[in-house]
């Protein structure tokens, strides 16, 4: 038992002692202050939350009667429908978003972690580093019509609309969300641990590899999954890129086809006349939804810290 412990015993045991009274009190200013707050913030939380819901229980009661239907294997996988014609699918636009993400993926994911590495590790207060973190800082709030506007006079114009162009405007705008979320995460890496590494003779790219990549791991998936949901959504940048198409992609190889996605498709859709091309409007809104939503949840599943 400390001193201060034996002090505070002796004084319960010495006559005249009045133990003080702990109980929460509601009318105390601290309290008071304390409640308010604590409504004010559900109310907003409450407030915020209400477009959400009422978005997705929209989309659920409009989409998710072809979706959740007898014929969803045909709305998944069929072809677009054309002016009268009643049924098809959102097939194309599925898989047309997916690869042009998945070639987002492939551009900019090692591009984003080599500069994380830099900016982190080799050169974080070299002017280099200060100049390319400012320009990913920046590049956070392009508007990605613009993105779209500088691929098309960069591929577009000698090649044609393509899958390809359409990854590389997603890319453009993946590229600083990947920087910054792996810069971060490998800065939280424990000094230490570098320096127990670099203490029993490793070299400096086997630290990078064995022990900074490892740890960092669970917070660069987060910006990686993250920076695919963002780049699912997008529209604008497609429309110079990619364009549309209401066929499955053929090949990556062909280079000058246009291709379909699921937030161009939702965009030509829900400006038609037809009733059968809003219901796939709203189905496609839906699909998207929940793609985004899986991805927001392999985010948040991989980083959570590890025991």
């Amino acid at each position: 038992m400390s001193d201060v412990d034996i002090t505070a015993a002796r004084a319960v045991d010495e006559p005249g002692f009045v133990r003080p009274n702990l109980k929460r009190r509601m009318l105390e200013g601290r309290a008071v202050k304390n409640n308010v707050l604590t409504v004010l913030t559900w109310i907003i939380a409450i407030l915020a939350a209400i477009p959400l819901v009422s978005v997705i229980f929209m989309l659920l009661m409009r989409g998710g009667t072809r979706l959740f239907g007898a014929d969803f294997v045909e709305v998944l996988t069929a072809l677009p429908p054309a002016g009268f014609e009643m049924g098809g699918g959102i097939g194309p636009a599925i898989v047309g978003t997916l690869a042009m993400v998945g070639i987002a993926s492939v551009i900019s994911v090692p591009f984003g972690i080599m500069a994380a590495i830099y900016l982190a590790i080799l050169g974080p207060t070299s002017k280099l580093a200060t100049t390319a973190r400012f320009l990913a800082k920046v590049l956070t709030g392009f508007p990605s019509i613009l993105a779209g506007v500088f691929v098309y006079a960069v591929l577009v114009a000698n090649f044609g609309y393509s899958p390809w162009a359409g990854g590389v405007a997603l890319a453009v705008l993946m590229l600083p969300t990947v920087v910054l979320a792996a810069e971060e995460a490998i800065a939280q890496v424990p000094q230490r641990m570098k320096d127990a590494a670099f203490g029993i003779g490793c070299t400096r790219t086997q630290v990078i590899w064995k022990v900074v990549l490892p740890t960092g791991l669970p917070g660069i998936l987060t910006g990686v999954m993250l920076a695919i949901a963002g780049a699912a959504g997008e529209s604008a940048p497609l429309l110079f890129t990619a364009l549309f198409s209401s066929y499955y992609i053929e090949s990556l190889s062909a280079v000058n086809n246009p291709t379909a996605s699921l937030s161009i498709l939702i965009y030509n859709f829900s400006g038609m006349p037809f009733e059968n091309q809003i219901e796939l409007a709203w189905t496609a809104s839906l699909v998207l939804v929940l793609i985004v939503l899986v991805f927001n949840i392999l985010a948040r599943l991989f980083g959570q810290p590890k025991d």
